[in-house]
C-alpha cells in the first residue's frame, strides 16, 4: 500500500509540507511520561507570549480552513484544539502511550499530527476531496458521511479516516491497546513548514525509537515526491 496526498491537494494548497512516519512493534504498556516534560514545556513557553491562535502555525490552518469554506473558529486543526485545552487546562488526559507522544509533540511546534493503526486502513491511503459516499466512525463509533468536496483521509475501500483534512480522525483507524503498526502523518501549511515539519518528523522518530524496539522509517512529502510507500 502507499499514502499520498491527491494532485489536487497539492494545486490548491502548494506551501503544504507532510511528514511520515511508518512505526512496528507499538504496544500499549510503554512509559512515555519522562519523555512528555520537554515537549509540554516548549508548548508553555511558545503560549506565554499569547494564545495559541497567535501561532503562525495556527493561523496558516485558519486560512487554509477559510479557503476550504469552513469557519475557521467552529473547525478547528487538530493542533489548536490539543493546544486550547492544555492552555486551559494545564494538561491533556492520557489515551495510548503513542497516542500522548504523539499529541505532546503536536503541542510542542504546533503542527496536527495523526496517527492511525494500520490494520484497520484497507489499501492505499489518499488525502483527497471526498465524493460524498464515504464512510467515517467517528470516536465513539456513530457512522457519518462526509460532504462532497471535503477533504479527507479516504482508503480503498472507501472509509474516511478523517474530517475536514486536518479537524477530526476516525475512530476507525484510531490507536488502542491492540494498536502493533502505526502510519503517523504530520502536515504543514505556514510559511517554515519545510523545516519544522522536518524537524517534527526527526524528532517523533527519535522518541518512538527509543521507548518501542520495533522499526522506524520516515519521509517528508512534496508536490515532486508526493507518495509513500508503506512497506511492513
Amino acid at each position: 500500500m502507499y499514502f499520498q496526498h491527491s494532485d489536487e491537494i497539492w494545486s490548491e494548497h502548494p506551501g503544504l509540507v507532510a511528514g511520515v512516519l511508518l512505526a512496528t512493534g507499538i504496544t500499549a504498556d510503554a512509559d512515555v511520561e519522562p519523555r512528555l516534560h520537554a515537549f509540554d514545556t516548549r508548548a508553555k513557553a511558545r503560549l506565554a507570549a499569547g494564545t495559541e491562535a497567535d501561532l503562525p502555525e495556527i493561523q496558516a490552518w485558519r486560512r487554509t480552513f477559510s479557503q476550504m469554506g469552513l469557519k475557521p473558529t467552529r473547525y478547528r486543526c487538530a493542533s489548536e484544539s490539543l493546544l486550547r485545552r492544555f492552555r486551559k487546562e494545564g494538561a491533556l488526559p492520557r489515551i495510548h502511550p503513542l497516542v500522548d507522544l504523539c499529541n505532546a509533540v503536536s503541542l510542542a511546534f504546533a503542527i496536527p499530527v495523526a496517527a492511525l493503526d494500520l490494520a484497520e486502513i484497507s489499501g492505499d491511503l489518499e488525502v483527497r476531496h471526498a465524493t460524498g459516499d464515504e464512510s467515517y466512525l467517528t470516536l465513539s463509533g456513530e457512522p457519518e458521511s462526509p460532504e462532497p468536496g471535503e477533504v479527507t483521509f479516504t482508503d480503498g475501500a472507501g472509509h474516511a479516516h478523517a474530517r475536514r483534512w486536518t479537524n477530526r480522525q476516525s475512530g476507525r483507524s484510531a490507536v488502542r491497546d491492540t494498536t502493533r503498526t502505526v502510519l503517523i502523518v504530520a502536515e504543514g501549511v505556514h510559511a517554515s513548514a519545510a523545516t519544522d515539519v522536518a524537524e517534527l518528523v526527526a524528532t517523533l522518530a527519535d522518541a518512538v525509537g527509543g521507548v518501542w524496539p520495533g522499526t522506524v522509517r520516515t519521509a517528508v512529502l512534496s508536490r515532486s515526491a508526493p507518495r509513500f510507500d508503506v512497506e511492513v
